[in-house]
Order: structure tokens, then C-alpha cells, then sequence
């Protein structure tokens, strides 16, 4: 059984097990500011899915954002929404890592939980990418098409459970390396914004980005949908 975080936990039930085998490894898991904040969330009356419900409005103020840059001819306000967009990005990663943490260490799942674990995903992540592409320097059809990869990717690591193969969180192009390269993006251009730096420049930044994710989105979903294949051979031996 996986260490409890919690000192004061000293069993789980059997969905919270089932919780911690098919979730993303993430690191941050363990630093002990999220692991007090977790605490602190499992101890009031905030649950789960409402944690999860916040990474949408995280992921709107992003998206929004960057759109804004569009629509805002201050040059210097540029800067200052791509920074809240970077902030914003980060808030939706914190916001599906303490949602998890929340529901399995602090003893809060519901049977909803799955749900409300996957759909704000899919929503901020279209809300961020649509809104990339709709930036001052960014490409509608860019923002969109990642979108889709982007949605596409999760609904193959969907395809592994319903399969019987498991949670495939293969990359390249896994929700955090999407997220951690959006954020980079999003600092950089700021920075390149406060410099008066080439629009030209800055359009190729994000552009490229995007299009990094749309060609590494399918190569991740072409490298989950190879690996659940191999495990459902696996598991069609094994039965017979």
C-alpha cells in the first residue's frame, strides 16, 4: 500500500487504493506545501469536485488572457496578461493535483469523482488553447487544432480503462508537458512583450509551440493506443 501523507490515516478503502494505482505520477505529490494544503482543504468543507470544477475557472482566466492581447493595444499590458496567463495555467495544474490528493489521501472520493476528475480537464484545455490561438500573434486554426490532439490524447488513455488495459499517461505530449510548455511560452512572450521585442518573433514562438503540441499530441495518442493494444493482446493470452 502506498504511504498515507496523512498521519492521521492510517486506512483507505478500496476505491482509494483503486485511486492511487491509476494516477499520474507526479512529484509534487509529495513537497509538503501541497501536502499541508491538501490537509488543510480535506479538513473543511471544500470536496473534491469542487476543486476540480476551479481548474475550469483557471483555465477561462488563461485562455482569456491571452485572447485579450488581441483586443488591448497597450503594448505593456501584453506583458502583464501573459503573466496572468502563466499564473493561471499553473493554478489548473495545482487545482488537478490537490483535487486527487484531496479525494484519495483525504478520504473525500465520491462516486462522482471521475467524472468531475475529467471533464474540467478537457473544458480548460480547450479554453487555453483556443484562447493561445486567438492572441494578438497566434494562429485561430493552430489554437483549435490543439485543442482537439489535446482532447483526443485523454480520450485514448480513456480507451486503455474501458479496455481493460489500464491508465496509459505515456507522452510525449502528456497533459503536464502541454501545460509546462504553455507556461514557458506564456513567460517568454512577456518578457519579449516588456523588450519590444519583434511581434514576427513572438509569433513564431507560440505558434510553434502549438504546433509542437499538435504533432507531439499524436504521436502520444499513436504511442498510448500501441501500448493499450499490446496489453489487450496480453490480457486475451493470458485468459485463454
Amino acid at each position: 500500500m502506498v504511504r498515507n501523507v496523512y498521519s492521521g490515516m492510517t486506512t483507505m478503502n478500496k476505491e482509494s487504493n483503486a485511486d492511487l494505482e491509476n494516477r499520474r505520477p507526479i512529484k509534487s505529490r509529495g513537497m509538503k506545501l501541497f501536502q499541508f494544503l491538501a490537509q488543510r482543504l480535506a479538513a473543511s468543507s471544500v470536496t473534491p469536485n469542487m476543486i476540480s470544477c476551479s481548474s475550469i475557472a483557471f483555465g477561462a482566466l488563461a485562455g482569456a488572457s491571452m485572447a485579450a492581447t488581441t483586443w488591448v493595444e497597450a503594448t505593456l499590458l501584453h506583458g502583464f496578461l501573459w503573466l496572468v496567463a502563466a499564473a493561471m495555467i499553473q493554478g489548473r495544474l495545482i487545482a488537478n493535483l490537490l483535487d486527487g490528493m484531496v479525494a484519495v489521501e483525504g478520504g473525500k472520493a465520491t462516486v462522482t469523482g471521475e467524472l468531475y476528475n475529467e471533464v474540467p480537464d478537457r473544458i480548460s484545455d480547450t479554453f487555453i488553447f483556443v484562447g493561445a490561438g486567438f492572441a494578438c500573434v497566434g494562429v485561430t486554426s493552430l489554437g483549435w487544432a490543439a485543442a482537439v490532439v489535446a482532447v483526443f490524447v485523454a480520450y485514448t488513455r480513456a480507451i486503455g480503462v474501458s479496455v481493460g488495459a489500464g491508465q496509459v499517461f505515456a507522452g510525449p505530449m502528456a497533459k503536464p508537458q502541454r501545460m509546462a510548455l504553455m507556461t514557458v511560452v506564456s513567460v517568454v512572450l512577456s518578457a519579449l512583450t516588456f523588450l519590444d521585442a519583434d511581434q514576427q518573433l513572438q509569433s513564431w514562438i507560440l505558434n510553434g509551440a502549438l504546433a509542437i503540441i499538435v504533432l507531439f499530441g499524436l504521436v502520444t495518442a499513436i504511442r498510448r493506443l500501441t501500448i493499450i493494444g499490446r496489453a489487450m493482446q496480453q490480457n486475451s493470452r493470458s485468459q485463454s
